[in-house]
């Protein structure tokens, strides 16, 4: 038996992409060790919230919280439950590797990975987004970890293309977000029925950010847009349209996508709303029902891309921009370089153009399909060391 540590992973983040990360990441290692005939458990540690995906699994726990200050004062199980772990997979929660989001959250990241290698762990950089790092002390920690690491896979071409700038390629690869392995339903549909259009409205750009004052630097209004998105679909009353919450953030308001989607259900009374969803892969499910989608939280966006659905993803950073580039899908929308109408025309033009989207759709997941069995081989790869090196011992 393998114990694999999961770090800056979540069994119960209410944001949903987040927990798409995890919920892949398991079902990958679970089926390579499987081929490999390895059994494992999982040890988790990184942020919680107020859901629980695994819900009466038995080869999976909930690790120490990660903390510098009570780890540094030596009573902190963090270090030692690591230290068990026969690997460890971080994953960065998919972009927090970074100092984008401030020093102090780059330290965390930092500390965690350092612990890891401290204990002299083989530590596995699952496919996440690496950068910017526009401190040089940043640059400094990033690159000190990176290149003590036994693999770095980065999930797009602008992350890859920062690891070949500084010289820290010698053991990354590039390959694409582990959400394009996350299991789903699809529901069944009745012949004839009406055309089912999802749209994903971020709590988090339709407050105007964290601030209100678009620190994120959006080349636009978002809720204006978003509003004249609502009005031209509803005005076409050939489709239904429902509003896709992918962050549940009952605490955080402004970060929460069905507060947002709420108020607006409330001003349009026509629209649909999607249920809170249990889990990220019971909103895959929802989402594959769609005949079209758009959106602005990634993982949404990747739910109906990796099911299949034509979708139109509306991005506010540069993550947005190196996964689809990567798989050669044009059809989206910049909220950080276009206007609210070269937006809108894209979203409308692509809903008329959905079949063409489809084509395009279905080209991208078989690049993805490739781009991931790497990472899969590799985990079967090191699953079959491991236990062989176990058995040797």
């Amino acid at each position: 038996m393998l114990l694999i540590g999961l770090l800056w992973h979540s069994t119960s983040s209410d944001n949903l992409g987040v927990g798409a990360l995890t919920e892949s990441q398991i079902a990958i290692i679970r089926q390579a060790a499987a081929r490999a005939g390895v059994e494992v458990k999982f040890r988790v540690f990184g942020t919680t919230g107020g859901m629980d995906y695994f819900a009466g699994d038995n080869n999976l726990e909930r690790g120490a919280p990660i903390s510098i200050k009570r780890t540094l004062a030596g009573i902190s199980p963090f270090p030692s439950q690591i230290g068990q772990c026969d690997v460890v997979f971080d994953i960065g929660e998919g972009d927090s590797f970074t100092d984008i989001y401030g020093l102090p959250r780059l330290r965390m990241q930092v500390f965690a990975k350092s612990v890891a290698l401290f204990k002299r762990r083989p530590l596995v950089l699952s496919p996440q987004t690496i950068g910017p790092f526009e401190r040089p002390v940043s640059r400094l920690m990033a690159h000190a970890v990176m290149r003590r690491c036994s693999r770095v896979f980065a999930r797009d071409g602008l992350s890859f293309g920062y690891l070949e700038q500084h010289g820290l390629t010698a053991r990354a690869d590039q390959v694409v977000d582990v959400a394009f392995r996350l299991p789903f339903q699809r529901p069944e549909r009745t012949a004839g029925e009406r055309l089912q259009v999802g749209i994903n409205v971020s709590g988090l750009l339709y407050n105007g950010g964290y601030t209100g004052a678009n620190e994120l630097g959006l080349s636009l209004d978002y809720t204006a847009m978003t509003r004249q998105m609502i009005e031209r679909l509803l005005a076409r009353g050939d489709c239904d349209v429902w509003l896709v919450p992918h962050v549940l953030a009952h605490d955080l308001p402004v970060e929460d996508d069905y507060l947002a989607s709420e108020r607006l259900q409330q001003d349009y009374p026509q629209l649909r709303l999607a249920p809170r969803f249990a889990s990220p892969s019971e909103a895959k499910s929802f989402i594959s029902g769609m005949d079209f989608f758009t959106g602005a939280r990634m993982h949404a966006c990747i739910a109906a891309f990796s099911s299949g659905v034509p979708v139109v993803p509306l991005a506010y950073s540069r993550k947005f921009n190196g996964l689809f580039a990567a798989l050669e899908y044009p059809h989206y929308g910049d909220c950080k370089a276009a206007s609210a109408e070269q937006i809108l025309d894209k979203v409308l033009g692509g809903l008329e153009l959905r079949a063409e989207l489809k084509k395009a759709v279905d080209r991208g997941n078989a690049i993805a399909d490739t781009k991931l069995r790497r990472y899969e081989d590799f985990v079967e790869q090191t699953l079959r060391d491991l236990s062989a090196q176990k058995r040797v011992a």
